[in-house]
C-alpha cells in the first residue's frame, strides 16, 4: 500500500502472523518427537522451583517475614506504610534470584540440548544439563539481573491499581520481548549477561512480531495441554479422588512440561534463523514468510 508520502508500506495481518506461528509450532513438535526426552528439563525446573518456594516458604513464616510481607501487599494500595524490614526484603530477594536460577538453567539446559538437534545432533538429557552447566556463571549472573527486575516490578504493581499496573505489565512485557534470546545468546556464545541483552535486543527488531504472536500462542497450547491432561485425572478421580489427584500430579505435569518443551524448541529455532541459518527439521520458505516484519516501509 503506498502513502501519500511516497512511502510504500506493507502491513501484514494479524492473522497470517499467528498463522505462521502456529505452522513453526507444528515444525517444533516435529523436532520434539524426536527427542521426547526434552520433556524433562522442565519438569526437573518445575520440582526444583517448588523446592526453592519451600526453602524460603519455611524460612520466611519462622522469622515471620511472610506475615509482614503479606501485611505490606494488603495496606500498600491503600497508601499505609506498614510492617516489612530490610531483612524481609534482602529474603524475598534471595528467594526470586533462587527462584529464577533454577527456571533459566534448567531452560538453558533445554535450548541447549534443542540448538543441538536442530543443528544435526542427538542430544539427551545429560549433555543439555553439561552444557548449560559450562555457562554456570553467565546463568547466574542473568538468574540475579531477572530476578531483581522481577521483584522490583512486582513490588511497585503492589503499590498500583488501575492503569498504574497497566503501566507496569507493559513494561514487564516490553522486558520479556527484549531480553527473549539472552539464554540462548549465553549457551551458545559465551558471553556474560549484559552483553546478551544487548544482543538480544539487536535481534528483536527482525523477530518481535513472532515473538509477540508467540506468546499469544502458546498461551492457548498451555490450556489445552492442561485440559487435555487433566481428562485420565477426571477419569481416575472417578474412582477414588486421591488417585485422581495422583494421576493429575503425573499427566498434567507431563503435558505442560512438553509445552514447555515445545517453547523452548521454539525460540531455539528462531534464534538460528535469526543468526541467519536454517534449523534442522523447519522449512526455510516457512521461516522466510514467517520472519517478514509485520510493518515494512522502504523508500518508492
Amino acid at each position: 500500500m503506498r502513502g501519500r508520502t511516497g512511502i510504500a508500506v506493507y502491513t501484514e495481518p494479524m492473522f497470517a502472523t499467528i498463522g505462521h506461528t502456529f505452522e513453526l509450532m507444528k515444525m517444533s513438535w516435529r523436532v520434539f518427537n524426536m527427542d521426547r526426552e526434552l520433556v524433562f528439563f522442565p519438569i526437573m525446573g518445575i520440582i526444583g522451583l517448588v523446592g526453592v518456594m519451600a526453602i524460603f516458604g519455611v524460612i520466611a513464616q519462622a522469622t515471620g517475614s511472610l506475615d509482614r510481607l503479606n501485611e505490606m501487599s494488603e495496606t500498600a494500595v491503600a497508601g499505609v506504610q506498614t510492617g516489612p524490614q530490610a531483612g524481609d526484603y534482602v529474603l524475598l530477594l534471595l528467594g526470586y534470584v533462587s527462584a529464577y536460577f533454577v527456571i533459566i538453567f534448567f531452560n538453558a539446559a533445554l535450548v541447549s540440548a534443542a540448538l543441538e538437534r536442530l543443528r544435526g545432533g542427538d542430544p539427551n538429557v545429560g549433555s543439555g544439563l553439561s552444557h548449560a552447566a559450562k555457562h554456570i556463571g553467565p546463568i547466574f549472573g542473568w538468574a540475579v539481573i531477572s530476578g531483581t527486575v522481577g521483584l522490583v516490578l512486582m513490588l511497585l504493581k503492589s503499590r498500583q491499581n488501575g492503569m498504574g499496573r497497566f503501566v507496569i505489565s507493559l513494561i514487564g512485557g516490553i522486558w520479556e520481548l527484549i531480553t527473549f534470546f539472552v539464554v540462548p545468546i549465553i549457551v551458545t556464545e559465551g558471553v556474560g549477561p549484559f552483553t546478551a541483552i544487548k544482543r538480544s535486543k539487536d535481534l528483536l527488531g527482525k523477530t518481535w512480531g513472532r515473538q509477540f504472536s508467540a506468546s499469544f500462542g502458546f498461551m492457548l497450547v498451555y490450556i489445552v495441554g492442561a485440559l487435555i491432561g487433566a481428562i485420565p485425572a477426571f477419569i481416575a478421580y472417578q474412582i477414588s479422588p486421591i488417585a485422581g489427584i495422583g494421576v493429575g500430579f503425573v499427566t498434567v505435569g507431563f503435558a505442560i512440561g512438553a509445552v514447555m518443551a515445545l517453547e523452548g524448541i521454539f525460540k531455539a529455532a528462531l534464534y538460528e534463523y535469526a543468526r541467519g541459518e536454517v534449523p534442522l527439521g523447519f522449512k526455510k520458505e516457512v521461516l522466510a514468510s514467517a520472519y517478514r516484519p509485520d510493518i515494512r516501509e522502504y523508500q518508492a
